[in-house]
């Protein structure tokens, strides 16, 4: 099947049946479709499209985004996970508003933060009109089946490949709706698990239905074992019932978010409630959980702490605050944290018993 036959199928298939409600395709600006790439980015279009109505409405262009404040921008964001998407996103927002133009190359935009290559081949061909390729999670699969290859598709080989392969089909007519086809037909027909074939306007030259191989590709990424990091939470309250934070770094997991103090253990307790001079009336040791990331296990292990007043002087400008939970507006949470504290209100409320293994 040539490139021309391969684009003209799927535009067929796409007028016929690809998505055309989407929230960021009315209109299809190029500060709309770049929000959603990023939100979409290892999320789920039904996950997203929430987010990104939310989003939207608060910051509806460019200078709204960038003249709001990053704990403002990370509270929209809380959730979705991979928190460096958002803090990029208000980067590259203050970076594009001082420019005054949004870039319309391929240059301009994979020099700016969280900006690589698919995500500005999504905004120059649906938002400007431009033969540019993508290569996005759908649209691996899409051509790892087509062309029946083998080998994981994040490595540096197969990605080689699959770049040549992306550019040789994109059309340069009607290259928005063809890029919008070729990753509606990854997520909605050339699915991971139980894909559609029947269904796929690709089916006769398909290598990997031709082979019987559809159900093998693409190749998995080989597997390793997930390592498991320990923490203790430390969820002191106060009379107030307000909840000690502190921001966490700029840099790594959950990083610029709130969050409660964390200690490698919980043999170290005793040694933090000194250095903070902290008066404990009451204290639940809660079980162990676990939250997962793309790399790691997190089992962690919450420790309850009602503080008799508020300590003042460990609040440090802009660094801690004490948090009324339900009450505080645009506070980004890490999703466990903001759990926990959705637990211990029903706690109160009585709605949940015997959270705790042990009291003291």
């Amino acid at each position: 099947m040539n490139s021309h036959t391969f684009s003209q199928n799927l535009l067929k298939w796409f007028d016929q049946s690809g998505r055309k409600d989407l929230p960021w395709q009315h209109p299809a600006t190029a500060y709309r479709v770049w929000i959603s790439e990023i939100m979409l980015q290892q999320t789920q279009v039904a996950t997203v499209i929430p987010y990104f109505n939310k989003f939207i409405q608060q910051y509806p262009d460019i200078q709204t985004l960038a003249d709001a404040p990053l704990d403002e921008v990370l509270s929209l964001w809380a959730g979705l996970g991979y928190y460096a998407r958002a803090r990029n996103l208000h980067k590259t927002a203050g970076i594009i508003n001082q420019a005054r133009k949004f870039p319309d190359s391929l240059e301009g935009l994979v020099a700016l933060p969280g900006i690589g290559l698919s995500t500005a081949g999504a905004i120059l061909s649906i938002a400007y009109h431009k033969s540019q390729p993508i290569l996005d999670g759908n649209v691996r699969r899409v051509f790892a089946r087509f062309k029946a290859i083998q080998g994981w598709t994040g490595s540096t080989k197969v990605n080689k490949q699959l770049w040549v392969i992306s550019t040789r089909y994109t059309p340069k007519e009607r290259v928005a709706d063809y890029t919008q086809a070729i990753m509606d037909l990854g997520a909605t027909v050339c699915t991971r698990s139980k894909p559609k074939c029947i269904d796929c306007p690709l089916q006769i030259n398909c290598m990997a239905l031709e082979q019987q191989r559809v159900h093998e590709l693409p190749t998995p990424k080989p597997s390793k074992k997930i390592p498991v990091k320990q923490s203790t939470f430390i969820i002191a309250i106060d009379q107030d019932k307000q909840i000690y934070l502190e921001k966490r770094a700029l840099t790594g997991i959950w990083g610029g978010l709130w969050s409660v103090p964390e200690l490698t253990s919980v043999a170290e307790l005793d040694a933090w409630l000194y250095a903070k001079s902290i008066v404990v009336t009451k204290k639940q040791l809660w079980e162990i959980r676990r939250h997962t990331f793309s790399h790691f296990h997190l089992d962690y292990q919450p420790i309850v702490l009602n503080v008799e007043y508020p300590i003042n002087n460990v609040l440090e400008a802009e660094k801690t605050l004490w948090y009324k939970h339900l009450q505080t507006k645009n506070i980004a949470l890490p999703a466990p944290v903001k759990q926990l504290f959705d637990e211990i209100i029903e706690e109160e409320n009585g709605k949940i018993s015997k959270l705790c293994k042990t009291r003291h």
